[in-house]
């Protein structure tokens, strides 16, 4: 008699539990996150099924897709039965994702508040592992004319000139700009560095008659916002 097999491939479950045949019969929106994945990948490894591979990946980032989003294709390899085609392909997926979320919030077009400006930058820096600045130039009445990236760095910070900052806001004829960083480590609470870059610049744009109207610090969670605070 042949010894029970530990682990059953998913060919050998009920129809109605395989991940491509569950979302044929019953809908996309009975698939467990894991499942998804696993019809993404197709195959698992000798020793588990895709659907087992998928949730060991997920119980690695504590079920968070958004922290699954961040992982790069050598990070996603390093786990038994991923290779680099099926990483891009869990990437690519989740990026679509993330794209869809954006076509489908209304852009805005007016800044009139902090919630505003976070609506347009939350979007720039989801995902990002490094630190970015930002800024966002206006015409009169607070109307958006563009977003520009100004510098990247590490994971902890980036070199901001204020000559390139003011050059880009002269060159789209901005009537006033928004400063905006991420801190990747997902603390909100602004570095001396931070406070200090802000009162420059201010101090600058007083000078050539550029205002600035905020300097907004963005995590995945959220947002600080120098204006509400009271220190601009």
């Amino acid at each position: 008699m042949e010894p029970y097999e530990s682990k059953i491939s998913i060919k050998a479950w009920a129809e109605e539990d395989r991940p491509r045949e569950k979302l044929l019969g019953q809908g996309r929106r009975n698939l467990t996150d894991a499942e998804l994945i696993a019809i993404l990948i197709g195959s698992g490894s000798r020793d588990e099924s895709a659907v087992e591979l998928s949730k060991r990946i997920l119980h690695h980032y504590k079920n968070d897709l958004n922290a699954l989003g961040k992982a790069g294709v050598n990070e996603l390899s390093k786990f038994k039965g991923i290779g680099e085609a099926k990483a891009i392909s869990i990437i690519a997926a989740l990026e679509l994702g993330r794209r869809r979320d954006d076509t489908e919030t209304k852009a805005v077009e007016q800044i009139t508040c902090s919630r505003d400006a976070y609506k347009i930058l939350y979007r720039i820096f989801a995902d990002l592992n490094h630190e970015e600045f930002w800024i966002i130039t206006l015409a009169q009445s607070n109307k958006v004319t563009g977003t520009h990236l100004i510098s990247k760095g590490g994971l902890a910070a980036t070199i901001v000139d204020p000559k390139i900052i003011f050059q880009v806001a002269l060159e789209n004829h901005a009537a006033g700009i928004i400063l905006a960083h991420n801190h990747p480590s997902g603390g909100l609470k602004p570095s001396q560095q931070d406070i200090t870059l802000t009162k420059r610049l201010c101090e600058a744009g007083q000078i050539l008659e550029i205002k600035v109207y905020d300097h907004l610090i963005v995590t995945d969670d959220g947002y600080f916002s120098f204006g509400d605070e009271g220190m601009i």
